[in-house]
């Protein structure tokens, strides 16, 4: 029995005023979502998938242009369903008229509707009660001067709930979306919780409205991978509970193909190629396809980790690290009138060898970043040492620690928040040398130049602002800056974690061709796994500011000795389908030809010590 879609859409084309031309973001696609089925939108930045997401739910930009085809919701589809609020009395209660109140008579009457050219009044009568959305940064998609369970109930109210009704319904939603405590993170702002509690409480607020369509828009893509695959796992087991359907839009294949029915791969606005996951992994039609599964490391490798570096144990101790952190620990006070201490970092000790890269890895709150602030000279340590060269940096000051900054440079996480929005590419590369007195303006003009050359940008775009930038070209730039002063060693905070896994790859390549030719040494701070392999010699595995396991690479990922190291392997997505495309007679880590060939190069070129290139 074919289950009749919910949404329909036909020859959709959108796109966006630029300079009094509208340039094509959305070009003729045609998809369905049936009742109770999992969809995956996959595609890099630029693709569409959000454009096709925001006319699903009418909140496309003023600059937007829908100049061609059908978006139809059709009621009947999910009616008589439990997800949809039908049969609870509080649906029936009818909201006050006004042309700036939404119409939500339409919600009820099982009809199909057009949502291209509809009016705004009809499309808030939709949106929370018909269609939510999980927006994909939760600092953005909450209110940061609301409680968490104010922000909830304006879901349930949208429902005609009232009275003490809503405050129940909002533990209720709340328990559902997994988190822990209702009670007290009602009462909660957002910048208490943490970032896996932040994304359930928007999960929580989707559910509120009892939709029968949940749209999530990179629900996962800043998270660490173990509440990644918690919240996954959440998501998709009230979706298969309730019979809601789901529209996942991500970047990464891994995602899709370990949670999605279907699969529909987006390039420049077009479809070129959907099917089910197995299919699309076992037997991809497209190069481009192909290329995004070879970008996913928990795809291209069959769900395996495979490092790119082997060192030999040996070589895993050197005599002469270029920074070495010994026993350090850190304790932050309570805030408000709460009595002792939070030790966010306990008796951490690491090396980074001259011409290699170390590795920082673990959940949020693991110490990573705590680590890392020591290690700058940003905090002062409650105990230990920080050894730079040999030289205890600890308890220096200020004005002793400037000139070491030199030597040591910081990658921020956030490409977008990094630059300031203000400045020319070539003021922001320019402003260390600014800082430390080198050079004179046509000689750090000069500088920049090489600098962006280095990086694989043209000098042209010395004269350019971040907003004209991508989002991988942003952080090139900033990793021509923290190169600008010639340091010794480079550390770098979750450097791709904010990036598309094809442009991922591509900032990993360039920053191991850097290390080559220039000899850098890094401290690279990652939760995920599978990109530390690519990239590190030696590694470091925090828990709640505990290291507890540390060693090569190759070690601690292929015999891991701590159930956390485990733990955090075992949240690597693509595994799943792994599974599923060797039952269907595919080779494990030769998804089509391009991964193929990428998972047998680094199987077998690996312990040469020299990077492989995917």
């Amino acid at each position: 029995m074919t289950v009749a879609p919910l949404v329909t859409v036909t020859d959709l084309r959108v796109g966006y005023v630029r300079r009094r031309r509208t340039v094509p973001a959305v070009r003729g696609v045609d998809l369905s979502v049936a009742r109770g089925e999992i969809v995956a939108l996959v595609g890099e930045s630029g693709s569409g998938k959000s454009t096709i997401a925001n006319t699903l739910i009418g909140l496309l930009p003023d600059n937007a242009r829908v100049t061609g085809g059908s978006v139809t919701l059709d009621l009947a589809a999910g009616s008589g369903d439990p997800a949809t609020g039908s049969g609870d009395p509080a649906d029936d209660v009818d909201q006050p008229g006004g042309p700036d109140q939404p119409d939500d008579r339409i919600a009820r009457t099982g009809q199909a509707v057009e949502l291209v050219g509809a009016r705004e009044r009809t499309l808030r009568g939709l949106r929370g009660r018909v269609i939510s959305l999980v927006p994909q940064d939760p600092m953005v998609g909450l209110n940061p001067t609301r409680r968490i369970g104010a922000q909830v109930a304006e879901g349930i109210r949208l429902r005609g709930v009232t009275g003490d009704r809503v405050g129940a319904e909002v533990l209720e939603f709340l328990a559902q979306a997994g988190i822990d405590d209702p009670e007290l993170r009602a009462r909660q702002y957002p910048h208490e919780l943490s970032g896996g509690l932040r994304q359930r409480v928007l999960i929580a607020i989707a559910l509120a409205g009892r939709p029968r369509l949940i749209i999530a828009d990179e629900p996962t893509s800043a998270l660490d991978v173990t509440v990644q695959r918690r919240i996954l796992d959440h998501l998709e087991g009230l979706v298969r509970d309730s019979g809601i359907s789901l529209l996942i839009i991500t970047h990464d294949l891994a995602v899709a193909a370990d949670r999605s029915d279907r699969v529909i791969v987006l390039q420049n606005g077009e479809i070129v190629e959907q099917g089910s996951p197995r299919n699309i992994l076992v037997n991809p039609a497209r190069d481009y396809t192909r290329r995004l599964i070879a970008a996913a490391p928990g795809l291209a490798n069959g769900g395996r980790i495979v490092p790119r570096l082997v060192l030999p144990p040996e070589q895993v101790s050197t005599p002469d690290p270029v920074i070495r952190l010994e026993g350090l620990s850190k304790r932050y006070p309570l805030p408000g009138r709460q009595s002792g201490s939070f030790l966010a970092l306990d008796d951490v000790s690491l090396e980074v060898a001259r011409g290699r890269t170390h590795a920082l890895v673990g959940e949020s709150g693991s110490g990573k970043t705590t680590a890392l602030r020591l290690a700058l000279g940003l905090e002062k340590a409650t105990s230990g040492r920080v050894l730079l060269d040999g030289v205890d940096i600890t308890e220096l000051g200020w004005r002793q620690t400037r000139p070491l900054r030199r030597r040591i440079q910081l990658v921020h996480q956030n490409p977008f928040a990094s630059l300031d929005p203000r400045f020319t590419i070539g003021r922001s590369i320019t402003e260390p040398l600014v800082s430390f007195g080198i050079g004179d303006r046509r000689t750090r003009r000069a500088r920049a130049a090489e600098l962006l050359d280095q990086v694989a940008l043209p000098a042209s775009y010395l004269d350019r602002l971040p907003a004209e930038l991508s989002g991988g070209q942003r952080q090139r730039v900033a990793i021509a800056r923290a190169l600008a002063p010639e340091p010794e060693l480079v550390l770098l905070d979750e450097p791709v974690s904010a990036l598309d896994v094809s442009v991922q790859e591509q900032i990993l390549a360039l920053l191991r061709e850097l290390q080559e030719r220039l000899g850098l040494s890094y401290l690279f701070i990652s939760h995920d796994l599978s990109v530390v392999a690519q990239v590190s010699h030696t590694v470091t595995v925090l828990n709640r500011g505990r290291a507890v396991e540390s060693g090569a690479v190759a070690e601690v990922f292929g015999s891991p000795r701590s159930d956390y190291t485990r733990e955090l392997i075992e949240a690597i997505p693509g595994q799943r389908s792994a599974a599923l495309s060797a039952g269907m007679g595919g080779p494990a880590g030769a998804y089509g030809s391009a991964a193929g060939a990428a998972g047998a190069a680094a199987g077998t070129k690996a312990r040469s010590g020299v990077p492989v290139d995917v």
